[in-house]
């Protein structure tokens, strides 16, 4: 809260950790939770009890889901598409946004984006260059930028930040992973999310006040219960 970041979502990668994130939602008022099987995991989606999560009053997406044709030893390619169909139909169920793992799949997933009418959600830390942010632009996605941005040889991805559509940015931290540049070698945090919001007004040629007020509407547009 010191640092300005008043709201966060916790995110799941698996049933536990998704039953946790919900636990946190109900603790603190500040959190928000995703539900979701991450694409690296070798169990099987628990699809009932994930859904039951779902309605819960604190859950605002379902994520970390995706695709990851880049990790060696992860789940075979048309398994990961399988369970990516399989949490889009959960979120289109419960009218949830999803939350977008993409390593080395990025025709896959707007294949399968483009095969469930009216999903909605973010590219969660959005890492490629201008013409594959348009590709996700214009399916409806919204596009997060980390600290990676912060890194100096990622010139393409400050040129994205740049030409992205003021109502599709969102900021995170990807907490404990994705710190900034002068942050390298510490566990990254919620509050660390202000190196990543700096660079971005900056970049933008706004204040970082004006940049907070547009990033929060933009997630109350995208995660509709954090009203």
């Amino acid at each position: 809260m010191a640092a300005g970041v008043t709201r966060l979502i916790a995110v799941g990668v698996n049933l536990d950790r998704s039953s946790n994130a919900v636990s946190l939602g109900h603790a603190y008022e500040e959190v928000w939770a995703g539900v979701g099987h991450h694409p690296l995991e070798i169990s099987e989606p628990d699809l009932a009890t994930l859904s039951q999560m779902a309605k819960d009053e604190m859950v605002v997406v379902v994520g970390e889901i995706g695709l990851d044709f880049e990790h060696v030893g992860g789940p075979h390619r048309d398994l990961q598409i399988q369970r990516l169909n399989e949490m889009f139909s959960l979120a289109t169920e419960h009218d949830l946004p999803v939350s977008i793992h993409n390593r080395g799949a990025a025709e896959e997933l707007l294949t399968a984006i483009s095969a469930h009418h009216g999903i909605r959600g973010v590219m969660h830390y959005f890492a490629m260059d201008w013409d594959w942010a348009q590709r996700f632009l214009e399916v409806g996605f919204y596009l997060s930028f980390a600290g990676l941005i912060t890194r100096p040889s990622r010139d393409a991805l400050r040129e994205v930040v740049k030409r992205c559509p003021a109502d599709r940015i969102l900021l995170e931290t990807d907490s404990p992973y994705g710190n900034s540049q002068k942050r390298m070698g510490v566990p990254n945090r919620p509050a660390y999310l202000v190196d990543t919001a700096e660079l971005v007004a900056d970049l933008r040629g706004i204040t970082v006040e004006q940049l907070a007020d547009q990033e929060r509407a933009n997630a109350i547009t995208l995660f509709q219960k954090m009203r």
